[in-house]
């Protein structure tokens, strides 16, 4: 009897499991805040369970002269409100990780514009 057995095959320095799921908390609830923000809405994020990431795609880049990488696929999440839990399935995600130049922080790198419209790199440290 021969088994074969493959694995998804991630370039080498690629970001942990466990760092893309914090990332993608992290991401969340910014984009979470933005939005009470801009709604008025005087409520704090919710409390946030990510579930079963699966990473399709980790292509590494660079980002401001830092190794980074851009990593995609899916996750579930479970949000918990006051009176209830709404759990979402199979959500896509798109993330980029900057590797700090000591290698051992990790930070979220969202693309914005800045005041002349200009793309620039907001980075935030991934705790």
């Amino acid at each position: 009897m021969v088994a074969l057995l493959t694995a998804c095959s991630f370039p080498i320095g690629a970001p942990s499991h466990h760092l893309v799921e914090r990332a993608i908390v992290l991401q969340l609830r910014q984009t979470q805040a933005a939005l009470n923000q801009q709604l008025r809405l005087d409520v704090q994020p919710t409390d946030l369970e990510i579930r079963r990431v699966v990473i399709a795609d980790q292509m590494p880049m660079t980002i401001e002269d830092l190794k980074a990488f851009r990593v995609r696929g899916t996750y579930n999440v479970t949000t918990k409100l006051s009176t209830r839990q709404i759990t979402e399935q199979q959500n896509p995600f798109d993330v980029y990780l900057q590797r700090q130049k000591e290698g051992k922080t990790w930070h979220l790198a969202r693309l914005q514009a800045d005041d002349n419209g200009e793309p620039i790199w907001l980075t935030q440290r991934i705790e």
